[in-house]
């Protein structure tokens, strides 16, 4: 496990970590619409590409039900094809509520102090201990060899090659990688953009635009390494060799892989890193959605209803993943501060 691994998963993250991986993105104070009181009767709920997908129509259809439940108010769904997209959104307050990212969520919070985590996924106790999920630097499977030392799989012969990540404000897809790649090649902070520049460090750096467009990017062979994560790939992907948490594993497209996978069933990709990332939480805008409408959102949200919803919550292993899969029965959301997010602060520089 690498240093970054280590730091993430130490001390519930609030040890403070020594890589400060600076620049993803930039931007003044955005003012928020003013606060929302009960004659507002919509509620928007933005979401990233990755939860845009087709695969998750069914949760978001969901929370919509338990979002109007709780508030009486008529909710929209606001999907995107671009992480800044919804990152403006909730910082401008045109959509009150997100699921995020924890860069995502630094980068809204730095536009607009109003918008603040309440809750995130957790772990298999239910607790934020260890509330991670991965992001993998994968390869296809034909090619995994190439990136073996001493029986043991390296990030050391990427360099040169053909690589795809998510979006500059993806946490798993972009943030998290790039700092591994960071340091395991001992590169400069005055250096660090050469990491995004095609013919720099890379023949060519690709941006997917989701984690799924990241994955088909090398799939297809239009990269030769590929940043992902595991979350939002279940839906497409299933182990064939290993597990999802186990370094060197084979991923393999299932047969009934929907859209952007479609004519890709069967190939294989084999993960080469894997490092822990921080559970992304919903957030709400605090000055776009009034008080009483935040506090029943965050009751409704961590209480055991919602995570026994199936439509939201898959259990261990089911066949067909849903926005968020259990890996245990105690799998639930649960509280959060931006003081927990300590760790990504200090890796996206602010």
């Amino acid at each position: 496990m690498s240093k970054l691994s280590k730091s993430l998963l130490g001390l519930s993250f609030v040890s403070v970590l020594g890589l400060g991986l600076a620049g993803c993105a930039s931007g003044t104070s955005t003012s928020s619409k003013s606060n929302n009181t009960s004659k507002d009767k919509t509620i928007t709920v933005v979401f990233y590409p990755n939860e845009s997908a087709k695969s998750f129509s069914g949760s978001r259809d969901a929370l919509k039900k338990s979002i109007e439940k709780v508030t009486g108010k008529t909710v929209k769904l606001q999907t995107t094809t671009d992480y800044n997209v919804a990152i403006q959104a909730i910082a401008s307050g045109k959509a009150q509520l997100a699921y995020m990212g924890a860069n995502g969520y630094i980068q809204a919070h730095k536009l607009s102090k109003d918008v603040l985590p309440f809750a995130a996924q957790s772990d298999g106790e239910g607790t934020l201990k260890k509330a991670t999920y991965n992001s993998y630097l994968m390869v296809q499977q034909k090619d995994a060899k190439k990136y073996e030392e001493n029986g043991k799989y390296s990030i050391d012969k990427i360099k040169g090659q053909k690589m795809s990540f998510v979006s500059n404000s993806s946490t798993s897809g972009f943030l998290v990688p790039n700092a591994e790649i960071t340091r395991e090649f001992k590169i400069k902070d005055a250096d660090k953009d050469q990491l995004t520049q095609s013919g720099k460090f890379f023949s060519k750096v690709l941006y997917g635009g989701s984690h799924q467009g990241s994955a088909v990017n090398l799939l297809k062979g239009d990269a030769d390494v590929a940043a992902f994560d595991d979350t939002d790939l279940m839906p497409y992907l299933k182990v064939t060799k290993g597990s999802w948490n186990k370094l060197g594993s084979t991923f393999t497209v299932k047969d009934d892989a929907e859209a952007p996978f479609t004519g890709l069933n069967g190939k294989s990709v084999v993960n080469i890193a894997m490092m822990p990332v921080q559970q992304g939480p919903w957030v709400y805008n605090t000055k776009a959605l009034s008080k009483d409408d935040q506090d029943k959102i965050a009751k409704e949200f961590t209480s055991k209803s919602f995570a026994d919803n199936e439509k939201i919550f898959s259990k261990p292993n089911a066949k067909t993943p849903m926005l968020f899969p259990k890996t245990t029965e105690k799998s639930q959301l649960v509280k959060v501060t931006d003081k927990w997010y300590a760790p990504t602060h200090k890796l996206v520089g602010y």
